[in-house]
Parts: C-alpha cells; sequence; structure tokens
C-alpha cells in the first residue's frame, strides 16, 4: 500500500475518534463554564453522560445562577434533573425573585416545579398582579328581580401556598358565589344598582383566598344589569299550574256527570223497556179475561171509549200547546 494512502486512512480515523471524542466529552460546554467562573471538572461532564443527562441542561442554567450570584451547585440542579423538574426554568424564576426582593430559595422553587406548577410565571405574578374576569353572575334579590354582574379580580400570587393551594377556577367560583350571597341578602335590586361597591366589600370580607396559590387584593364590579323579573315569573308559571290543576278537576266533573246521565238515561230506557213489555201483555190479559168470562163485552166497549176519549183530549192539547205548534 502507497504511503499517501496510509496517511489518508489515518487521518480519516483520527478524524473519527476525535468526533466521537468531542460528541462524548462536551469539550466546548466545559470551556465556556471555565469562562464563566463555573469550576466543573471534564470528568463531571462524562459522568453525566453516563448518568444519561444532558451536560448542557444543567451548565447553562450554572452559567446563569453564578453570574447572578445564586450560590447553586452543579448537585443541586442535576438531582432537580434526574428527579423531572425543568432547572432552566427554576433558576430563572430564582433569578427573577433575587431582582424582586422575593424571599425564594431552591428548594421551595424545585418544590414548585416538580408539584406541575410554573415557578417563573408564579414569580412574574407575584411581582405583577393578574386580573381575572368573572363571568356574568345572574343573582335574584328579595324583590324577585334578576341581577346580571361581572366583575374583575386583581389577585396575587403566594409563593408560599403554590404547592396545594387551589387555582384560577377556585377564585371564580368563590367569587360568583359572594355575589349571588350578597345580592340575595339585598332588599331590594336597587339597592345593589345604587352601591355596586357593597358587593366588592361584602365578597372580600369573607376570605375567598384562603386556601389558594394567589391573594386577592380587589373586587372590581365591572357592570351590573337588570334581568328578568324571576319573581313575577314564577307567579305567573304557579298561576297557570294552579289554573291547569282546576281545569283538569273541573273535566273530571264534567266527566262523572256525564257518566251518572248516561247511567240515568240507561236505567230511564230500562224502565221504558219495561212498560212497552208490560203494555204488549195487557191485550193478551183482556183476551184471556173476555175468554174466561171475567170482563164483558160492555166493559170492553167502555174501556175502548175511555182509551179513544184520552187519545182525543191528548191531541187537542197538543194542538193548543204554544210550544208544539211552533
Amino acid at each position: 500500500m502507497e504511503p499517501i494512502v496510509i496517511y489518508l486512512v489515518l487521518g480519516a480515523l483520527i478524524v473519527i475518534v476525535l468526533s466521537l471524542f468531542l460528541s462524548f466529552v462536551p469539550i466546548m460546554l466545559w470551556i465556556s463554564a471555565l469562562a464563566s467562573g463555573v469550576r466543573i471538572g471534564i470528568f463531571t461532564l462524562v459522568a453525566m453522560r453516563f448518568r444519561r443527562v444532558i451536560p448542557s441542561r444543567i451548565v447553562n442554567p450554572m452559567i446563569k445562577a453564578t453570574k447572578a450570584g445564586l450560590g447553586l451547585s452543579i448537585d443541586q440542579l442535576e438531582s432537580h434533573y434526574l428527579a423531572g423538574g425543568n432547572v432552566d426554568r427554576v433558576v430563572n424564576a430564582l433569578i427573577a425573585a433575587q431582582r424582586a426582593n422575593i424571599d425564594l430559595v431552591f428548594e421551595r422553587a424545585a418544590a414548585i416545579d416538580l408539584a406541575g406548577r410554573d415557578v417563573l410565571t408564579a414569580v412574574q405574578m407575584s411581582v405583577n398582579p393578574k386580573v381575572i374576569e368573572t363571568p356574568i353572575v345572574a343573582a335574584v334579590a328579595k324583590d324577585g328581580i334578576e341581577v346580571k354582574v361581572r366583575a374583575r379580580v386583581t389577585v396575587r400570587a403566594n409563593i408560599d401556598r403554590l404547592v396545594g393551594g387551589a387555582g384560577e377556577e377556585t377564585i371564580i367560583a368563590r367569587v360568583g358565589e359572594g355575589i349571588v350571597t350578597t345580592v340575595g341578602s339585598a332588599g331590594s335590586h336597587k339597592d345593589t344598582l345604587e352601591n355596586p361597591d357593597t358587593i366588592s366589600r361584602l365578597v372580600l370580607e369573607k376570605g375567598l383566598d384562603s386556601g389558594t396559590a394567589f391573594e386577592i387584593l380587589s373586587i372590581d364590579i365591572a357592570d351590573v344589569d337588570v334581568g328578568k323579573n324571576i319573581g313575577a315569573n314564577l307567579q305567573t308559571e304557579q298561576a297557570e299550574a294552579d289554573k291547569q290543576i282546576a281545569q283538569a278537576k273541573a273535566e273530571e266533573r264534567r266527566a262523572m256527570a256525564v257518566a251518572t246521565e248516561q247511567e240515568m238515561k240507561a236505567k230511564v230506557e230500562e224502565m221504558r223497556a219495561k212498560v212497552v213489555e208490560a203494555e204488549s201483555k195487557v191485550p193478551l190479559a183482556m183476551a184471556d179475561a173476555l175468554r174466561e168470562g171475567k170482563l164483558g163485552v160492555m166493559d170492553y166497549m167502555n174501556l175502548k171509549n175511555i182509551d179513544a176519549d184520552t187519545n182525543m183530549r191528548e191531541s187537542f192539547g197538543k194542538s193548543t200547546d204554544p210550544d208544539q205548534t211552533e
């Protein structure tokens, strides 16, 4: 093999070995750390590789912490990284807290971060309070008039209660409950319209921020509107319900009357049938009486004359009756 080929192969091998070495051993990161005043050994960076820790995720936040004078150690940052935390966010939060003169140590910041809270946002909210706008809360005063209220709640993050404290949804729910209670205890809706500040004052007195991750600074009523006359609507609905009940009872009585009438008609028809049946037996009885001699011929003729006279009188009565003539 020619010498030039050997040199090329050796050069390629050297480049490959150097590439592998530099990819495993972060020389440039080590140099940046030394230039920034972070004392860290090259073997410590190599050991991070074996522990499956990305060195840049530790060294870069350590450089920021050192420049800010936080006094953190590599072991603290690496342990938080191995626990699943966001090292860069925790360091940024500590720097922001230090600049804002907020008492926040690394252990508490790491605990807040591991609890699922955004510790940097919490620190920023401690410096710059956040305004939470509640949805429209409808409440009814004692006079039955509906009042619709929308409030703006200014809150500040409470670092001490971030771990285990309730969130914004709890604040909104408690403020809505306080609005409903305050409006409901008012004698008239006009009292609420004239003095809307009574709502915020009474709600603040209830201490709604207890057990939450926030501190309520103020509650401002943004809008108050008059809604429906709930009392009148309820009375109308009650009257309509009473009307339907009365109609149902009247219909029940009418049905019972119709049933009684039908029953009486049936009884009358039954009696008429019995009369017709009895009348149909009269000729037979008269025939039997004639045969047996119990009824004479003259008696029978007198009876026929009486029957004809009765029919004639009935016909005269019908002809002179004005109802019949009409």
